[in-house]
């Protein structure tokens, strides 16, 4: 195995994830590929071990362990340890993701502990936590994105309830608006959530298709693609949140979410934890998922795009792992990338010129270890830039 030289840009060989909820034709018409009649949901760049990305024939986690210096730089070997903090994928949501939270650092090792003592191989379908990190994360938005994030204020959700008119649910309505706020969250959403629950749930999603209340046609959208879900009623406790073309949200622990269509740049703590309650196949346990969840109301955490020099814009999100640069090249003026820091460009859109040795086009990338030189970002297109948070 060639060990490649880490004072220059390294061309990323990556892999596009095809869960059920991802797009048949996004991402190859984003890219230019040729459609494989399966659905491609994630494009994945980065060094999880469950999937890293690979440089010639060298796993990137491999790559890193080999030379935490070189390759991540003596800071954020010591603040991390000999891992990359993040993990950068590209989104193309077709159907609603599951309704889902992540843990924090102490809920992930204490949940990865636990399974791993109890012999649940990692691959196991029941298997909730796949390693022992937090799972903050930040999605930007490349074509119009929306989805479900955090819980509404309980009034404004008992308001919205109240216009499906269906007696049953005046037990939740009450509820959501004589109790305090976190106790009636948790409360309903339990409820909600319960198999006795199914017939009041079946009558809601009847409800839902049959309402021509533009406020109530996202939750329709979902009972249209999730039918008889168990997630469906969770649902109309969350904010619905539209993203514009270059807007970011983020994504702390315990937060539920759900993603619902659209194009986005996603990056994270480099973690594959997900605690799940619903819209999904996949595995599903509500009591781990109450003990994750912070029931209380606000507003989606938007994160704004500050201004750089020209052509840039920078997300810094309140989380040390990651931030995220996107690159407006314009063909003329080169943006000039820092060294000394473990970064990852990824083309989403033209061409992007790394140096005089490295051209990306749309969905290649590349990794700049933290021994490069500062780099020349030129070309004229899209790209977003992954690196730690400051």
């Amino acid at each position: 195995m060639s060990q490649p030289d880490l004072h220059s840009p390294l061309r990323l060989t990556t892999t596009i994830r095809p869960y059920d909820w991802g797009s048949v034709t996004a991402l190859p018409e984003l890219f230019g590929t040729e459609p494989t009649g399966q659905p491609q949901a994630e494009l994945w760049m980065g060094a999880h071990p469950a999937d890293p990305s690979t440089v010639g024939d060298t796993p990137l986690d491999a790559l890193i362990a080999a030379d935490p210096g070189g390759t991540l730089g003596e800071p954020a070997a010591a603040r991390f340890g000999p891992s990359l903090p993040y993990l950068l994928k590209v989104l193309a949501v077709a159907r609603p993701l599951s309704l889902q939270v992540h843990p924090t650092t102490e809920q992930a090792r204490a949940g990865f502990a636990d399974e791993t003592a109890r012999g649940i191989p990692l691959d196991d379908f029941a298997r909730t936590y796949k390693d022992a990190s937090h799972k903050p994360e930040m999605v930007c938005a490349v074509t119009p994105f929306h989805g479900l994030c955090g819980f509404r204020s309980p009034a404004a959700t008992a308001d919205l309830l109240a216009r499906l008119g269906l007696p049953g649910l005046r037990p939740w309505i009450d509820t959501l608006r004589t109790a305090e706020s976190g106790h009636a969250l948790r409360t309903v959403f339990a409820e909600m959530l319960d198999d006795a629950s199914r017939p009041l749930r079946e009558e809601v999603e009847r409800a839902l298709l049959d309402s021509g209340d533009p406020d109530l046609a996202v939750y329709a959208d979902i009972a249209r693609a999730c039918p008889a879900d168990r997630g469906l009623t969770a649902a109309l406790l969350l904010n619905h949140v539209n993203l514009l073309p270059g807007q970011a949200l983020y994504l702390g622990a315990g937060v539920p979410h759900a993603y619902l269509g659209g194009i986005g740049v996603e990056i994270m703590a480099n973690s594959d934890n997900v605690l799940r309650c619903g819209l999904t196949t996949k595995h599903i346990d509500v009591p781990k998922l109450m003990r994750v969840v912070d029931f209380t109301p606000g507003e989606p955490h938007l994160v704004p795009a500050e201004p750089g020099a020209p052509g840039e814009h920078h997300y810094r999100p309140p989380a040390p792992e990651f931030a995220l640069s996107r690159h407006d090249l314009d063909g003329e003026t080169p943006h000039e990338l820092p060294g000394g820091l473990p970064q990852i460009v990824v083309c989403i859109e033209g061409e992007a010129r790394l140096g005089d040795a490295l051209t990306l086009r749309p969905g290649q990338s590349a990794f700049i270890p933290a021994a490069a030189s500062p780099t020349r970002l030129d070309g004229k297109g899209t790209a977003y830039r992954a690196l730690p948070g400051s």
